[in-house]
């Protein structure tokens, strides 16, 4: 049986709404409605945010808040790090979706000779750079971090000198870079991206599944080629981001975008997924209640999150 431990990052400094870092209370909330006693099967780890940051003013304007998004991602490493030396197995809870970036460190820095693939499950590609976005909000940059890619191709703004300082020290977090490969990364249901970021898909090749590529082949079909585009990896990190679901189902997130997975799917996907043995880390992100009317998002992302769980138990 898989040793689970609970991780809970409550940081919002990389989104572009307020309200994320309460997605993983509302979760707890979704639970006692349900009357499910998930929350007090496992001992919650809490990963301190830096949150406060929000109050003192950005001051840099192509990566939002990135001092505080240091800290955070050095926080989440460190915590990813030790639970996997000690063979834990982490289900991350967080907010904004930048702190993946620092599960991804950790996890590499604990067995760095292991080659690591990413399934992510996003309406959005998250690859950006400083150099590149037009939003500044770090939540779409953590997968850029990873790669230790700048995409100076695709340049369109100039980042102050300290940005690009803190923008390196974050893809050196855990040691060299990078720390995936791009054809290591699978995308399922990534429908929202902007040219820079369909720039590098295209020109290294990074695999990725359409929800209608997934309805087409059905969802045993579509988790067995997505676990078959990793086959030379040793680990494989899923990270579940809830604006990958419709948003007929709910706009709880900060991003939403419709025509997403469907509930059901998004549930059978994340079952069949977890069931692989090189599986060591499954996250969910980007819950924000204060967007959402009688907590749905919540409640829906509870219900993939609780399904997922009981299938990584049953199967090992």
């Amino acid at each position: 049986m898989r040793d689970i431990k609970l991780v809970e990052v409550r940081s919002e400094l990389a989104a572009g709404t307020r309200g994320a870092s309460m997605g993983i209370d509302a979760l707890k909330v979704a639970s006692l409605d349900k009357s499910s006693d998930f929350f007090t099967r496992f001992d919650p780890i809490h990963v301190e945010d830096a949150n406060d940051y929000l109050w003192r003013g950005n001051q840099h304007p192509y990566a939002n808040y990135i001092d505080g998004v240091y800290e955070v991602l050095q926080n989440v490493y460190t915590t990813v790090k030790s639970l996997r030396i000690a063979r834990k197995f982490p289900i991350i809870l967080a907010g904004d979706h930048s702190t993946a970036a620092g599960t991804i460190m950790g996890i590499k820095a604990a067995h760095p000779e292991k080659r690591l693939g990413v399934i992510w499950i996003d309406a959005h590609a998250d690859l950006h750079t400083p150099f590149t976005t037009p939003s500044g909000n770090m939540h779409g940059m953590p997968l850029a971090m990873c790669l230790g890619l700048d995409n100076l191709d695709q340049k369109i703004n100039e980042p102050l000198p300290g940005t690009v300082a803190y923008w390196e020290k974050i893809k050196a977090i855990g040691g060299g870079s990078p720390k995936i490969l791009p054809e290591d990364i699978v995308f399922i249901g990534v429908r929202d991206t902007e040219e820079a970021e369909n720039y590098l898909i295209r020109n290294h090749k990074i695999p990725s599944i359409s929800i209608s590529d997934l309805r087409i082949a059905g969802i045993p079909k579509t988790a067995e080629k997505a676990l078959a585009s990793l086959k030379d990896c040793e680990q494989i990190y899923i990270s579940f981001d809830v604006d990958s679901l419709d948003t007929s189902l709910s706009k709880g997130t900060g991003t939403p975008v419709p025509d997403g997975l469907i509930l059901e799917e998004a549930i059978r996907l994340n079952e069949a997924l977890i069931r692989d043995k090189r599986v060591c880390a499954w996250e969910i992100v980007e819950v924000n209640p204060t967007l959402d009317t009688e907590n749905a998002m919540a409640k829906n992302a509870f219900d993939v999150l609780e399904s997922t769980a009981r299938s990584l138990v049953s199967h090992f």
